[in-house]
């Protein structure tokens, strides 16, 4: 079968690792990775975390790379080619469209999300967060979110920003964004790590990220250092596997990957550097979640030195974070409109927009005049969370190393990959049997069916994963046959 001709490409790979590290860093980097870290062990949990990204993250991200630059197209289209050149069934095309369909339904919460982050970096600059504690700065957050209006007005501004970014195009909008954004969240970032190793209790801080305390090597450490690994490098929302269609054919996919992986680990870390010390020099609680952000360091910037220059930097930096992981989960909506239907890149996203801001600030009223508009005793923001992170995402990770592992025919992903054949047996061997097994374990742990702790109940993993390999190699080859056949 002839190969798709691209329609668009990354002009470098370094396009392609800032825009996949865009996608990976978002606020779970910012402040989740960060307050984990020292909440399960330190250097012990970073350890289990760096242990977990090799087993899920980079198998999983390589494969839909992979899957993305062999099929040329959106999530759907991506999946239909490669399907339809292994002479295979044509359903599984579905899970492409799921994966477009689960970004999407992200953004139309991240959205709100993100526009904290933006109307956080104007309240900082106009003096909205003069406050004298925690409290008062948590009366802000509430009155923020409380008017639909201020809610709204900046939720919108992020989509806009976002829509217009991607409808210019991959070379013109996305990269050359990405090209001084993800620099310049760098320079912030690194900026912020100096002012906290001057101006705040640094060793601290420091301690905290990285003391290697093994009494906290648990189940639920474990537990979150799996989930954070699939959920960091957005896999299974159709972002990577549309950025991959842009893949030029001659870059090396396992290298690439490595380098997200590693970067978007980076950012968290320098994240954790940066707001920790000044936590901790003004007497304040790392466990506070998003309030972490949004109440303590406010007032902690409040209270040092240039404090207000700083503060700005800082929540302009989250501000970019957020903008870079919003570009990437729109993107596949709007490459399948450009592609399936020659809708123009702008139309198209201008069309996507439309019903992405519906769809918002829908979201956005649940935390004000919509808070008692509940389905399945939830929220329409807490649903779309719901249903996209516990079953969207699980379910299509699941699915995509099933396709890779088990039905496509060895030939087409030894010739994306092309990896060594120890490298290729390695990643075969971990998106057949290691991967599916943990994620399984993700999928059962976010809807609480799991049972059993992880680690105490070692072996029951491991048996899974032994069975597995041995039906494995038993079917594996009649699967690909009955697959190839149809």
């Amino acid at each position: 079968m002839t190969r798709e001709k691209p329609k668009n490409l990354w002009q470098s790979r370094w396009g392609f690792i800032l825009a996949a590290t865009g996608s990976a860093v978002g606020l779970g980097n910012i402040w989740k990775f960060p307050y984990i870290t020292g909440e399960y062990g330190g250097g012990a949990f970073v350890l289990m975390y760096l242990g977990c990204i090799l087993a899920i993250g980079i198998p999983v991200m390589m494969t839909e790379i992979a899957l993305g630059r062999r099929g040329r197209g959106s999530p759907l289209d991506a999946i239909a080619r490669v399907v339809r050149e292994n002479n295979g069934n044509p359903l599984w095309k579905l899970m492409g469209g799921m994966a477009t369909l689960c970004g999407f339904l992200i953004l139309c919460f991240y959205v709100v999300v993100a526009g904290w982050a933006f109307a956080y970096t104007w309240k900082m600059l106009d003096g909205s967060l003069a406050a004298t504690s925690v409290e008062a700065l948590a009366g802000v957050f509430e009155a923020h979110n409380a008017s639909p209006w201020q809610l709204g007005s900046w939720s919108l501004i992020v989509a806009l920003v976002t829509l217009w970014i991607v409808g210019k195009g991959v070379t013109a909008g996305v990269e050359r964004s990405v090209r001084w954004m993800m620099p310049g969240l760098a320079v912030m970032l690194l900026i912020l790590v100096g002012y906290a190793l001057t101006s705040g209790n640094f060793a601290e801080g420091f301690a905290f990220l990285f003391t290697f305390d093994a009494s906290k090597v648990t189940g639920e450490a474990f537990l979150a250092a799996l989930g954070h690994a699939f959920f960091t490098l957005s896999l299974a929302s159709g972002a990577i596997l549309t950025y991959g269609s842009y893949l030029p054919d001659d870059q090396s996919i396992a290298r690439t990957t490595f380098v997200v992986a590693i970067a978007d680990t980076c950012v968290a870390l320098l994240a954790g550097l940066a707001i920790f010390p000044v936590i901790f020099a003004n007497g304040m609680s790392p466990a506070a979640g998003p309030g972490l952000i949004f109440m303590s360091l406010p007032l902690a910037f409040q209270q040092m030195p240039l404090g207000t220059v700083f503060g700005v930097l800082f929540f302009a930096m989250v501000s970019v974070a957020a903008l870079t992981s919003a570009i990437s989960m729109i993107e596949a909506t709007v490459a399948y409109l450009n592609e399936k239907h020659g809708v123009g890149r702008m139309k198209a996203s201008i069309v996507s927009g439309a019903v992405l801001i519906a769809i918002s600030m829908l979201a956005m009223l649940s935390f004000n005049v919509g808070a008692e508009w509940k389905l399945f005793g939830l929220n329409f923001f807490d649903l779309l969370d719901y249903v996209t992170s516990r079953w969207m995402m699980p379910v299509g990770g699941i699915l995509m190393v099933i396709l890779a592992g088990y039905c496509l025919r060895s030939e087409i992903m030894r010739d994306e990959l092309r990896l060594p054949a120890a490298g290729y047996a390695l990643w075969l061997f971990m998106v057949r049997y290691v991967s599916p097994v943990l994620i399984l374990v993700v999928f059962l742990n976010a809807l609480g069916w799991l049972g059993f702790d992880p680690l105490a109940g070692w072996y029951w993993i491991a048996s899974a994963i032994g069975v597995l390999a041995v039906l494995g190699e038993v079917f594996a080859p009649r699967v690909r046959h009955e697959f190839a056949v149809r």
